[in-house]
């Protein structure tokens, strides 16, 4: 389902501007307009769906393979020493365009991304948290 107000929706429609890398019948990639450095490339469904949990799997398959062949381009076109793949899913996680988009981006020494930092957690509280994400897991394959 399409999304009239949706910016990425415009951009796959041709009503914004957008410099594509990729495009194809199901996806469609291109340059971040506000990149963490350059070469970030956003891949993106023609279908607006909003996120990854609403993602079907034939076109999550196609994003993951392009994902790579394009993560691979991207660090040999702009000499980058690594890569980080990330998607933010609703917006307390950063996520702001409601339209599932992947970010590949280039790192360099010294670009100034900071990873986040990590947490210990009570062994109890690991093991607790492990049986209900399996349960669930169980629940939905």
């Amino acid at each position: 389902m399409e999304d009239t107000n949706c910016i990425f929706c415009k951009i796959i429609r041709g009503e914004l501007p957008a410099l594509k890398v990729y495009e194809n019948d199901t996806l469609i990639a291109f340059l971040d307009i506000q990149p963490v450095n350059k070469g970030h490339t956003l891949i993106i469904p023609k279908k607006h769906y909003r996120n990854l949990y609403n993602l079907p799997d034939e076109i999550l398959g196609k994003i993951g393979i392009l994902m790579r062949d394009l993560a691979i381009a991207i660090k040999k076109a702009v000499g980058a020493e690594g890569i980080n793949i990330e998607m933010n899913n609703e917006s307390l996680a950063g996520q702001l365009v409601d339209h599932a988009h992947i970010h590949i981006i280039p790192r360099f020494l010294n670009d100034g991304l900071r990873h986040w930092p990590g947490k210990e957690l009570p062994s109890d509280e690991m093991k607790k948290t492990r049986e209900v994400i399996v349960s669930l897991i169980k629940k939905n394959t």
